[in-house]
């Protein structure tokens, strides 16, 4: 018997239609609560927002390598929360249609596809006690055993469904308690994940301290997966997997700080959870992670390293490697997440199989009016002494895995080094200079390539015409002699406070329409224009997008090429 089959994701499914009749059910306690307390102390606030990405009429490109749409008409990802605030009681709901999902957000099972309700809450404010029932998000410490979050750029949401409790039972004492179903798009996957935090900011006892101005605080955390056992497929058909039920994780940290100075310490440990990621091995996880920053006078210091190992945690073990759903922690990338175009052509995502990350940056702004600021990052990634460049082609599965050296290090995943120079000539003019050298293990991030090593030039001036009117460039360059060589990239944006904006931009290079061929030299123009009423903000824009990844804190995402106008709302109440 092989694997555990996809659950069926469709929208009118047997299951989804459970699901949803739930998410009614409790909706509808939410509105009733919230009347009752409105009825009691007559202080209800409403708020809210929309957002709505679309893309209308999308259009084929071959020479760029677009992808079919899967509606040849309309996309769109949509979100529409709802948000009530009273004396004793909060609720809210939030609804997302994404039938038709935007490109980049679609996959083999069609997980992302669908329209509903998946996200209803409501919280009970006591006096020194919150509790929530229904949909919420929570991160222990660094996030390294738990962090559920939402993350629309990425197509994340991977809150838990169940009870939520924090609680202040003494002075400086933080506890929560948790337990629930995770979401995974739309389903809910069947393990149950439960924890524990405690938070004691020992400086509450020591008035010396705080007279100081200093904090000490001290954490642990546990986490608790319980996941029934299934079959997996071996290539001996005589012998059979058995998996934990229970899958444990713990965390502890250490923080102080005192005026600019901060340190951080924090170690968390994962018992046996043989899963897709780890290729099946019966081998512990930990991560540690310490952290020094500094922060004065015109001068900022940050200093970090980070080890993980088979720290791969998710609710559902059979959960395809590459799929985003399902994870119950967050392991950060210590690299930046960069904002220009070209510098973020190559991001690197995390590695939860294992391994060594570095980051140290400096900033400081020289005293004076109109004097520059100085910005320099190093951010380094190396893999573990065993590494491998592919758990899954090692026969290691149902064996207790491998074994690393501590301090012993592996090939380089990621570098880069960025030299960052800012300067506000006058009042109406400042520009920023930017280089970043960088080396990117393709093989080991993208699984296919090699080293891609390149050097990246941004300036960016801005001129205010007068009050209202503010003209801003970027021009880009992206040298390398590996995979498709080099790009650029220009852009005009002028800004007519406080209503109007438009965008002109192209990026040059050469385009991926097969993996592995690269065609000739193509102009990937967009033309856009935003206007911003009041709480309302629209844009609409029209033109090509090249195929790449798009990162947030070592978690990435695959966007095919595409073409067409894209309009994107949003509106805050």
């Amino acid at each position: 018997m092989g694997m555990e089959a996809r659950k069926d994701s469709s929208l009118f499914s047997f299951k989804h239609y459970k699901s949803m009749n739930k998410r009614l059910i409790l909706s509808a306690l939410v509105c009733c609560s919230l009347a009752a307390s409105a009825q009691y102390d007559n202080k209800v606030s409403v708020s809210g927002s929309i957002q709505s990405d679309m893309m209308i009429a999308p259009q084929q490109d071959k020479s760029i390598g677009t992808s079919p749409y899967d509606n040849e008409y309309f996309l769109t990802n949509t979100y529409a929360n709802v948000n009530m605030q009273s004396r004793y009681i909060d609720g809210g709901a939030r609804f997302e249609l994404t039938q038709w999902p935007m490109p980049g957000f679609m996959d083999e099972h069609n997980d992302f596809k669908g329209w509903g309700l998946p996200n209803i809450w409501a919280k009970l404010k006591l006096k020194k006690t919150d509790i929530t029932l229904g949909n919420y998000y929570e991160q222990f410490g660094s996030g390294f055993i738990l962090r559920t979050y939402e993350e629309r750029t990425l197509g994340i949401d991977n809150s838990l469904l169940g009870a939520h409790i924090v609680t202040n039972p003494v002075k400086g004492v933080t506890l929560k308690a948790l337990s629930g179903l995770q979401r995974n798009y739309w389903e809910l996957n069947k393990a149950l994940v439960s924890g524990a935090d405690v938070e004691v900011g020992l400086e509450s006892y020591f008035p010396k301290m705080q007279e100081n101005g200093a904090v000490l605080s001290v954490g642990g955390s546990w986490v608790n997966k319980w996941e029934e056992d299934q079959d997996v497929i071996m290539k001996d058909p005589t012998h059979r997997l058995v998996f934990p039920t229970c899958v444990n994780a713990f965390d502890a940290r250490l923080r102080y700080q005192q005026k600019g100075f901060a340190v951080l310490g924090e170690y968390a440990w994962k018992s046996q959870d043989p899963n897709a990621l780890n290729n099946y091995i019966y081998s512990n996880g930990h991560a540690e992670l310490l952290s020094l920053s500094y922060s004065g006078k015109g001068l900022s210091l940050l200093a970090q390293a980070k080890r993980s190992e088979n720290m791969g945690f998710r609710s559902q073990r059979s959960e395809h490697p590459s799929s985003k759903g399902s994870y119950i922690n967050h392991l950060p990338a210590f690299t930046v997440d960069q904002t220009y175009a070209l510098p973020a052509l190559y991001p690197y995502a995390t590695q939860t199989e294992g391994e060594w990350a570095y980051q140290a940056s400096a900033a400081y702004k020289v005293k004076g009016k109109y004097m520059p600021k100085f910005k320099v990052n190093y951010s380094r990634v190396n893999g573990l002494s065993n590494s491998r460049l592919n758990v899954t082609d090692v026969n290691v599965k149902g064996t207790d895995g491998y074994e690393s050296d501590f301090f012993e290090q592996g090939g380089k995943y990621y570098q880069d080094v960025d030299f960052i120079y800012e300067h506000k000539l006058s009042k109406k003019y400042e520009h920023h200079f930017m280089y970043m050298y960088q080396n990117y293990n393709r093989e080991i991030i993208q699984k296919e390539g090699g080293m891609i090593n390149s050097h990246i030039f941004v300036y960016e001036p801005k001129w205010k015409i007068n009050k209202k009117m503010t003209l801003r460039g970027e021009v880009q360059y992206l040298h390398t002699k590996h995979e498709s060589g080099d790009w650029g990239f220009v852009l005009a944006e002028l800004s007519v406070a406080p209503y109007l904006m438009f965008t002109v931009s192209d990026q040059i290079g050469k385009c991926e329409p097969s993996a592995g061929v690269y065609g000739d030299v193509k102009h990937y123009y967009n033309f856009g224009v935003t206007g911003n009423i009041k709480s309302h903000r629209l844009q609409l824009s029209y033109g090509r997008t090249r195929s790449g990844y798009n990162c947030n804190g070592g978690v990435c995402r695959y966007i095919p090429a595409s073409k067409g106008v894209r309009l994107s709302y949003n509106y805050n109440f």
